[in-house]
């Protein structure tokens, strides 16, 4: 599936939100998933505007796959 066309994942839907209840996928901090995504362990972010950046669902689908092997 093309990565345009699947969806998008914020940040704190990827690493969790415990003030808004929101239950992580991946539960490392901010500062992890940045140096993450910086170093290529996890995706580069797909900028959706000037400030605004998420993931596409079927990259964290296959980050999640990839972790449990």
């Amino acid at each position: 599936m093309d990565e345009h066309h699947d969806g998008f994942l914020r940040l704190p839907q990827i690493i969790g939100d415990r003030k808004r209840g929101i239950p992580a996928i991946i539960p490392v901090s901010k500062s992890t998933w940045w140096e993450g995504c910086r170093t290529g362990r996890y995706p580069k972010p797909v900028h959706l505007g000037p400030k605004t950046v998420a993931w596409s669902r079927s990259a964290i689908a296959e980050l999640v796959e990839k972790l449990k092997g």
